[in-house]
């Protein structure tokens, strides 16, 4: 007398593929924000002009309509199962139009 039918050993072996099959999900990299190269934000100094950064760094990810004097530069990326997210934010401060202060890779905090 056999231990089990052949209908449950098709089922049980389609219950095995199945969870195999899920393990196996693929995920994708998720990236937002700029992408600034070290050089680039290296050549970021006091005293340049909005134009001048906006050159360099391009436009910056977050745009505050309440304070016209900071740009902020935002970078996140998580390759596929990776736990470890690389999170960047530069911050640079102007006044009249003028680069006055620079926070390289200022402390993101989560929400």
């Amino acid at each position: 007398m056999p231990f089990l039918k052949p209908k449950a050993w098709s089922n049980l072996f389609a219950v095995f593929l199945l969870c195999a099959v899920a393990a196996c999900v693929y995920e994708i990299d998720i990236q937002q924000g700029n992408k600034l190269e070290p050089k680039d934000i290296e050549a970021v100094k006091v005293g340049m002009t909005r134009n001048q950064v906006r050159f360099l760094l391009g436009t910056p990810v977050v745009s505050d309509p309440f304070r016209d004097n900071r740009w902020d530069y935002v970078y996140y990326f998580r390759p596929g199962r990776s736990e470890n997210p690389e999170r960047r934010w530069l911050i640079v401060w102007f006044e009249e139009n003028i680069v006055t202060k620079i926070d390289r890779d200022a402390q993101v905090k989560p929400s």
